[in-house]
């Protein structure tokens, strides 16, 4: 059987893959997959460029190394093809990193950090406080948990927010489902959105959905861009709407140069760095999930984190 590992791997990384499908067939292109490889895999760990795949290739399993999927399940895989990502890798660093630009908000940071340059002592007054705020979590994956359960034990009250199902995690105070996000934006001092993007989740913050939120709110966004309406973010800052945004994604992505969205002062934009494998467990993670999942599909047993074509998700 033929694997390619379409993504970066260390020494030690590839003996953990190795070490669970001993006789199969590794080739490993790192990001530099060309056509022909895909032609010829049966398994492929890590991401390649949607274009390459067609639906007549050998294709069996499609292990993803992202969490989100949507340039995968449009159509370009072959029909009985398996599709897995790689929730459960990013919780840790992407959670951290919303936590780090809420807290930075929260108290100015950023703009103590524009002032500094000017080589200017000054005060810029009074700051506010996790404690005792209402976060609104879209998304309680890996990803929502996992903020939601530092929120919480900054003294936040934590409403998550799911499309389905009924049973409240003990790190939340309360659970909706996504129909109530109206009634419930109004309360919230920090929006967290960590959506995969889908058609159903393409603009959900637009300008009606924004003018819904709490004066003074905090936007955090490390879903995807594409949820969010970006000249709606940028009116939203400039009104004094919203009292602050912290985006790892936008729309477009890369932001061009000459984007207002940059000169906002109450944006901290970052260039979708979150994840990836700026942190070391991030990119050892995705490796054992890939290995556990190897060692699955060729026992033939079911795999962790299949995605459900419809919807864009990871089965539950």
């Amino acid at each position: 059987m033929n694997i390619l590992v379409a993504m970066e791997t260390k020494p030690y990384q590839r003996v953990w893959l190795e070490e669970v499908a001993p006789g199969e067939t590794f080739i490993y292109k790192e990001g530099k997959a060309e056509r022909e490889d895909v032609q010829n895999a049966d398994i492929i760990l890590g991401n390649v460029s949607p274009k390459l795949i067609s639906t007549g290739d050998k294709l069996k399993w499609l292990q993803t190394n992202s969490a989100g999927v949507d340039g995968y399940i449009h159509g370009c895989l072959p029909k009985e093809t398996v599709l897995t990502n790689a929730t459960g890798a990013y919780g840790l660093a992407i959670s951290e990193y919303m936590v780090a630009v809420w807290l930075e908000l929260l108290k100015k940071l950023h703009l103590y950090r524009d002032v500094q340059r000017t080589g200017k002592w000054c005060d810029l007054g009074q700051v506010r406080s996790a404690w005792n705020s209402t976060v609104l979590v879209l998304g309680l994956g890996d990803i929502g948990g996992e903020f939601a359960k530092r929120a919480k034990a900054l003294g936040a009250r934590v409403i998550g927010v799911r499309r389905t199902g009924t049973d409240k995690p003990d790190f939340v105070d309360e659970l909706i489902h996504t129909d109530k996000l109206d009634e419930y934006l109004p309360q919230a001092d920090c929006v967290a959105i960590t959506l995969p993007g889908t058609t159903a989740t393409k603009g959900m913050f637009a300008a009606e959905r924004m003018a819904k939120m709490k004066d003074g709110a905090i936007l955090l966004n490390v879903g995807r861009g594409m949820i969010v309406d970006t000249d709606a973010l940028c009116a939203a800052l400039k009104s004094g709407k919203l009292a602050g945004a912290g985006v790892d994604v936008t729309d477009p992505e890369p932001l061009p140069a000459d984007h207002p969205l940059w000169k906002m002062e109450n944006a901290v934009i970052t260039p979708h760095i979150s994840g990836g494998y700026h942190l070391q467990e991030t990119h050892d993670r995705i490796v054992r999930i890939m290995a556990e999942n190897l060692k699955r599909f060729l026992a033939g047993e079911p795999l962790r984190n299949v995605v459900d074509f419809s919807t864009g998700y990871r089965k539950l």
